[in-house]
């Protein structure tokens, strides 16, 4: 007698049953209900895994696919590259790991509804959160919040543009997040010099001092806004 599934395969099974629907009815109620009746899962565990419907599907997959990143990057030899090819490979990375982007581009729809605009905002948090770990950040100060919100812009406006991206092999979207890596670095480069300027240095000084005092980082309410508006601007 075949054993019932537990939780995390009866999760994996409705969201794979899911998926063929997606490009069709988006990530939605009626895609749940085809996805129930396709997978075999009861519906009651079903309901259980994915109480608000569509919107917990989306951001499962979403998910799913941060961990295929880090999965992917952990086999991964990034010790030759530069960091900000390092940084350039987990992204790119983790949009050719999709496997069709109507799915992206209907999570990006239902994101961008402004009762869902906050969990968008905190999955790509997420996602940059992710790379950052998976190339061995270990920060625990200012930094960890602006090379995240930094990176989530990256990301977020990455996406936005291999979504239209037609060229061969999306090379114009490689391109594209290069020249934003290329912004970031300026940015970067503009801040190792504050730190060895004295007016610099007493500039940054109040705002690490108070960052020190946080043990372990944690997002400010605010912030996923925030960063869905750098999101929605690219």
């Amino acid at each position: 007698m075949q054993s019932p599934p537990n939780a995390e395969n009866a999760r994996e099974t409705v969201l794979l049953a899911a998926l063929p629907h997606v490009p069709f009815d988006g990530w939605s109620e009626t895609t749940l209900r085809a996805a129930i009746a396709d997978s075999g899962v009861a519906e009651g565990l079903a309901r259980a895994l994915f109480p608000r419907g569509g919107i917990d599907l989306a951001v499962a997959f979403h998910k799913d696919g941060d961990a295929k990143m880090r999965e992917a990057l952990a086999m991964t030899d990034l010790s030759q590259m530069r960091f900000r090819d390092r940084v350039a490979h987990a992204i790119r990375i983790r949009l050719e790991l999709v496997e069709d982007r109507e799915l992206v581009r209907r999570g990006t729809t239902l994101f961008a509804l402004p009762q869902h605009a906050a969990e968008g905002a905190r999955l790509i948090w997420g996602t940059a959160d992710a790379i950052w770990t998976a190339l061995g950040d270990t920060t625990r100060d200012l930094n960890w919040y602006s090379k995240r919100a930094t990176l989530s812009a990256v990301y977020g406006s990455t996406v936005l543009y291999w979504l239209g991206d037609d060229t061969p092999g999306h090379q114009a979207t490689w391109d594209f997040l290069d020249r934003r890596i290329s912004d970031v670095m300026q940015i970067e480069t503009l801040k190792a010099k504050l730190r060895e300027n004295p007016l610099g240095k007493a500039i940054l000084a109040g705002p690490a001092k108070v960052m020190e005092k946080w043990r372990v980082p944690t997002v400010p309410d605010d912030l996923p806004g925030k960063i869905m508006d750098r999101f929605r601007q690219g």
